[in-house]
C-alpha cells in the first residue's frame, strides 16, 4: 500500500510526537531527581532504580508480547492504547509520597510505553522504502532530543515555582489527546485485504528468533546499542546531579544575571532545567538528523556505512566526555556537553533503519522489541543503577560532588566496546540485509 508524500509526512509526524512525549514522560525524572531525593530522603542508588530499573525492567519484558500481537494486528490501536496508559501513569507519579510509591508509579509507565516502539518501527518501514528509511527513523527518533529538551526545561521551570509534583501532572495530559488523534488518523497498511493475508503467514515466535540468532549483524548491533544505553542512559540520569553538586554557586550566579537582564526569575533546578533542555533539544537533534542523512547518502554506495557512521561516533565520546566533567565551570562545561550529547545520537538512525533491514517484513516489530529488550534491560535498567550505585561507593571516600563526578568518567569508558560491536557488524552487514 502506497501512501502520498503528504499522509507520510502527516504520519511521520504523529508518530514523532508521540515518541517526543514517551521520552518527555520517560526523562522528566532526572532533572527533578534532586528535588525528589531531598523530599523523600532517597540515596542515590534509589534516585538510579527510579530513573533505571523501574522503567526498564516491565519495559524490556513486556514489549516482546505486545510487538508480536504487533506483527499481526493493528499496530495504530497498539500505539495508541500504550501512549494513553503511559501518559495516566506518569500524572500519577506527582501523587506519590514514598520511594514504593513512585516506585510502581514508574513501572506504569514502562509497562504503558513498552507498546510503542516496536509497532511505530514496524510501521514506518511500511510507509518508506527502504533507500529512505535511515532519514525516516532520524526523522522519528527526532523525538528523543526534542522530549529531553521539552521534559528538562518545562520540567525545572515548574518545579521551581510549583514543587516537582506539579511537573509530573502537567507533562501526562498531553499524551492523552495525541493517543486519541493517532487512533482516529494514523493509517494502518493492513487494513487493506490484500495486506491481511499477507500477515496470516507471520512466523511463530520460534521462527522469528532462529531467524535473529542466525544474523550475526543484528546479534552485534543489539550488543552495540545496549552498550551505548548503558552509558547514555546512566549519565542522562545523573547529569542534572553533576552540575548542581559541582557547579551550584555558578548556576545560582547565571540565574541571578538572567534576572537582572531578562527577568527570568530562575533557580538552579530551573536553569539547569533550561540549559540542559536546549543543549539535548538542539545538539541531540542535530546529532540525530546528521546520523540518518549521511548514513542515508554513504549507504546508497555501501550499506556497511549503517555501522561505520556510529562506530565512528562511538570512539569520540570519552575523550569528549572526560573534558566535559573535568573542566572548571559551569558555562566551560556546559559547552563541552554540547559535543557528547551530539555524538550520543548519531547512531539512532542508521541503527534502527539498518535492524528493520535485517529480518523479513513479518518480523521488523520483534527484531525491533528483541533490540529494545537488551537496551534498555541493560542499558536504562543498569546504567542509572550502576551510576547511581558507583557515584555512593565513591562518596564514601571523596564526597557527594566528586563521586558523582568520576562515576560518570569511568561508565563513559563503555563506549569504546560499543564501538568494536558496530566494527564487527560492519564485517558483515552486506551479506546479512534480506529487506
Amino acid at each position: 500500500m502506497s501512501f502520498s508524500p503528504i499522509y507520510r509526512r502527516y504520519s511521520l509526524a504523529i508518530l514523532f510526537l508521540i515518541y517526543t512525549l514517551n521520552f518527555l514522560d520517560r526523562q522528566i525524572v532526572n532533572i527533578l531527581a534532586e528535588p525528589i531525593k531531598r523530599d523523600l530522603h532517597l540515596t542515590d542508588w534509589q534516585l538510579g532504580s527510579l530513573t533505571g530499573l523501574a522503567f526498564a525492567t516491565f519495559y524490556a519484558t513486556l514489549a516482546l508480547p505486545i510487538a508480536r500481537l504487533a506483527e499481526r494486528h493493528d499496530r495504530v490501536k497498539i500505539i495508541a492504547a500504550s501512549t494513553v496508559i503511559w501518559s495516566l501513569f506518569t500524572g500519577l507519579c506527582g501523587l506519590a509520597h514514598s520511594f514504593l510509591h513512585l516506585f510502581l508509579a514508574r513501572i506504569g509507565v514502562g509497562v504503558g510505553e513498552a507498546g510503542c516502539t516496536p509497532a511505530s518501527h514496524s510501521l514506518i518501514s511500511d510507509y518508506v522504502p527502504r533507500e529512505k528509511r535511515a532519514s525516516a527513523m532520524a526523522t522519528f527518533s527526532l523525538g528523543i532530543p526534542a522530549g529531553s529538551l521539552i521534559g528538562m526545561t518545562i520540567g525545572g521551570l515548574i518545579a521551581d515555582s510549583f514543587g516537582w509534583r506539579a511537573a509530573f501532572l502537567v507533562v501526562g495530559l498531553p499524551g492523552v489527546i495525541l493517543g486519541c488523534v493517532a487512533l482516529f488518523t494514523l493509517p494502518e497498511p493492513r487494513r487493506s485485504m490484500a495486506s491481511k493475508v499477507a500477515t496470516a503467514s507471520s512466523p511463530s515466535l520460534r521462527a522469528g528468533l532462529n531467524e535473529l540468532r542466525r544474523n550475526r549483524t543484528y546479534i552485534w548491533l543489539t550488543a552495540a546499542m545496549s552498550a551505548m544505553a548503558f552509558v547514555t542512559y546512566g549519565h542522562f540520569a545523573f547529569l542534572g546531579s553533576f552540575f548542581l553538586r559541582n557547579h551550584n554557586e555558578d548556576l545560582v550566579h547565571f540565574g541571578g544575571l538572567l534576572d537582572k537582564a531578562l527577568g527570568l526569575s530562575l533557580g538552579p533546578v530551573g536553569f539547569m532545567g533550561t540549559a540542559l533542555g536546549l543543549i539535548f533539544g538542539i545538539f541531540g537533534a542535530a546529532g540525530t538528523w546528521l546520523g540518518g542523512a549521511l548514513t542515508d547518502r554513504a549507504a546508497s554506495e555501501d550499506v556497511r556505512a549503517y555501522a561505520t557512521v556510529p562506530a565512528i561516533a562511538a570512539f569520540l565520546l570519552p575523550p569528549s566526555m572526560l573534558a566535559t566533567y573535568l573542566t572548571s565551570g559551569a558555562l566551560a562545561a556546559l559547552a563541552l556537553l554540547s559535543i557528547p550529547i551530539l555524538l550520543q545520537a548519531i547512531y539512532y538512525g542508521p541503527l534502527f533503519a539498518s535492524v528493520q533491514s535485517l529480518v523479513q517484513p513479518s518480523n521488523r516489530a520483534t527484531a525491533a522489541a528483541i533490540l529494545l529488550f537488551f537496551a534498555n534491560l541493560i542499558g536504562l535498567g543498569l546504567g542509572p543503577l550502576t551510576v547511581g550505585l558507583l557515584s555512593d561507593l565513591l562518596a564514601t571516600h571523596v564526597g557527594s560532588a566528586s563521586g558523582i563526578r568520576w562515576s560518570l568518567i569511568i561508565s563513559s569508558f563503555v563506549y569504546i566496546p560499543a564501538a568494536g560491536a558496530f566494527l564487527m557488524a560492519h564485517r558483515t552487514i552486506r551479506e546479512d540485509m534480506v529487506s
